[in-house]
């Protein structure tokens, strides 16, 4: 749709003739003389910007457009220091103009080189694949929802080699804010960066076979994967169709729940008489020998809670191999169940992800003939044939392991197992992943093959090392596991609120200047001017309220009432007290003629400010209109 928004105008769209960002990061082409590449710039040790040459890009007079240019390429939204080596390219696609009270009005997010943006090529991880395609000519299905509810797109974070494991070899590997010593996973190492770094409210990735919940765990952020087929993949390049699923990175339950509300259509009036009960899979805990007490510590915090039942403790194991009688042709008849059990969910879960991302990409490898790093070029050529008998029984593991799950969970259960089953990959480690992941896929094989949903989430650390669990149950009940991760919020349990990366000091000393020139031009009146400075004080630091405060007033004399009410909502976001972004909404959602969520913000201004003038005067006008 070209309502989407559009990677050539990128947002502030109601400015006219005003300032319109362009993205001159998207376009992968060799830099002009004079002109230095992002690959380039991305292979440069970090460094903060001088004063000097941020403030000469803003100042130097020519057109928007070429002052946009300018700024992008002398300095990007966030240095590389704090983005970690997340970002593959940053752009800013905001969302088209669009009416108001839009639900992600202020939300930003990333998504990873598996998923197309339109105009631009999706690389997939890997320089053969990028070389061997066009641009694509839409958005992906996700991304063209996201902004069309009034999300902005910040970039696209880098992506496993085609999809692999985490073989960053052509990228660089991402670094774990978080957890530095440790990996930060894979295939979407660099969207659990992206959240973890704070550069983003959200991000985007694909989960095939646990990509979305491990690096989850290693970067301590929230990672979850919706039941299969809830969200689509159409514009999502295809690993394996029967395990792929769009999944969320987010660091707050709070934006993890409105995302799924709106792009799962979940009904929670649905799910309110059912009485729920956390399952816990002792033997997985056991068997991977690891100390249990975050998790069991989460049953008091439902104890004696409305509509939660006594929890349970189960031998998992036992269930599946009672139940999903297909897997025993995975193993000898007189295996040890504990080791036979995992190792064949894990074994079925790779025969068939191999076997079907062989057949969405064989025409490619043959007629590209692509050059392949040595680990990804031993998982592609191990990707197996199958024989109709054996694609059969694979799909009858899954029909049966699904059946079992909820034979084990009922209507409302909720299972609890450990998100890893090793000790995470320390980084730059000579380990081979696929062997140090081993006992883990066999964990996240029970939501790939099953479809049930899985979300990760973060209790803090043991000894240095990222503490995690993980809670599944039936396809369909993602509301279950949503509310779980709500009460832990609640409670404090949630270690997804790790404090933000703090911008570089210089970074910071930049922004504070580039927010005076920029009250400098709003005392002149020099609007646009105005909102370019406060601008380029927001990309070198997003924690500070009157940063966004400044620009919604420039906005707001410019009646570009959409851009007010987002910039309001981030700075009420960061400082709760905040007055005059409480004024500011307000004003904008009365130009919206959405006078009741108006109102709401001028009395919470009087309850701040008791006897503010603007605020009294604000509800009259609104009660008469009211009356009209």
């Amino acid at each position: 749709m070209e309502s989407q928004g559009s990677a050539e105008l990128i947002g502030f769209t109601a400015l006219g003739a005003g300032l319109l960002l362009r993205n001159v990061w998207l376009h992968r082409k060799a830099p002009s003389a004079g002109e230095e590449s992002i690959e380039k710039l991305a292979h440069q040790p970090p460094h903060a910007p001088s004063i000097e040459d941020t403030l000469q890009s803003i100042d130097r007079p020519s057109d928007a457009h070429d002052q946009a240019d300018e700024l992008f390429k002398k300095n990007p939204f966030e240095d590389a220091e704090k983005n970690f080596g997340a970002f593959l390219e940053r752009y800013i696609i905001f969302p088209p103009v669009l009416p108001p009270n839009k639900q992600f009005a202020d939300l930003t997010f990333a998504v990873s080189d598996a998923f197309d943006v339109k105009g631009h090529i999706t690389g997939f991880g890997s320089p053969s694949w990028e070389a061997t395609h066009e641009p694509a000519e839409k958005m992906a299905a996700i991304v063209g929802d996201l902004l069309e509810q009034g999300a902005t797109c910040v970039g696209k974070t880098v992506s496993a080699e085609l999809g692999f494991g985490i073989t960053y070899a052509h990228v660089g590997t991402p670094l774990n804010p978080q957890f530095p010593r440790f990996d930060s996973g894979g295939s979407s190492g660099g969207p659990a960066v992206a959240v973890a770094s704070g550069s983003v409210d959200f991000a985007l990735g694909i989960d095939t076979t646990g990509d979305i919940r491990i690096p989850a765990s290693l970067c301590g952020v929230i990672g979850y994967r919706p039941s299969h087929g809830l969200i689509s993949t159409v514009g999502v390049v295809p690993n394996s169709g029967s395990l792929d699923c769009v999944g969320i990175l987010a660091r707050s339950s709070s934006v993890l729940r409105r995302l799924a509300n709106q792009l799962l259509h979940l009904n929670q009036a649905n799910h309110k008489s059912v009485s729920r009960q956390l399952v816990f899979a002792r033997d997985l805990f056991d068997l991977f020998e690891l100390r249990a007490e975050g998790a069991y510590a989460v049953a008091d915090l439902v104890k004696g809670r409305s509509g939660y039942e006594s929890p349970m403790h189960v031998d998992f194991i036992q269930h599946v191999a009672s139940e999903v009688p297909s897997l025993r042709r995975f193993y000898k008849e007189d295996a040890n169940l504990s080791e036979a059990i995992p190792n064949a969910l894990s074994s079925a879960m790779y025969s068939l992800q191999r076997y079907e991302w062989r057949r969405n990409h064989d025409e490619w490898l043959k007629e590209a003939r692509p050059e392949i790093s040595s680990t990804v070029s031993r998982r592609v050529h191990a990707s197996v044939t199958l024989g109709e008998d054996e694609l059969q029984l694979l799909y009858r593991v899954r029909i049966e392991l699904r059946r079992a799950l909820g034979t084990l969970l009922k209507d409302g259960g909720i299972l609890v197992v450990p998100t890893l089953g090793d000790p995470p990959l320390e980084f730059k480690s000579k380990r081979d992943s696929s062997e140090c992941y081993a006992r883990s896929m066999s964990l996240c094989s029970i939501a790939s093959l099953s479809g049930c949903c899985q979300v990760t989430v973060p209790l803090g650390k043991r000894k240095g090392s990222p503490l995690s669990v993980s809670f599944l149950s039936v396809h369909g009940a993602d509301v279950f596991l949503l509310d779980m991760v709500d009460i832990l919020q609640s409670k404090g349990k949630l270690a997804s609120n790790l404090a933000v990366i703090p911008a570089p000091s210089a970074n910071i000393e930049v922004a504070k200047l580039l927010n005076e020139k920029g009250n400098g031009a709003s005392e002149v009146e020099g609007w646009h001017s105005a909102i370019k400075y406060y601008s380029e004080a927001i990309r070198l630091n997003r924690r500070n309220a009157s940063y966004y405060c400044n620009r919604a007033a420039a906005f707001l004399e410019l009646s570009c009432f959409f851009d007010v009410e987002r910039d309001c909502t981030r700075a009420i976001e960061l400082d709760e007290k905040n007055v005059r972004a409480y004024l500011m909404r307000g004003t904008a959602r009365e130009m919206f003629v959405d006078y009741a969520n108006a109102s709401q913000d001028f009395k919470r201004a009087l309850v701040l400010e008791p006897g503010n003038r603007v605020a009294v005067s604000a509800l009259q006008k609104l009660e008469k209109l009211s009356l009209r």
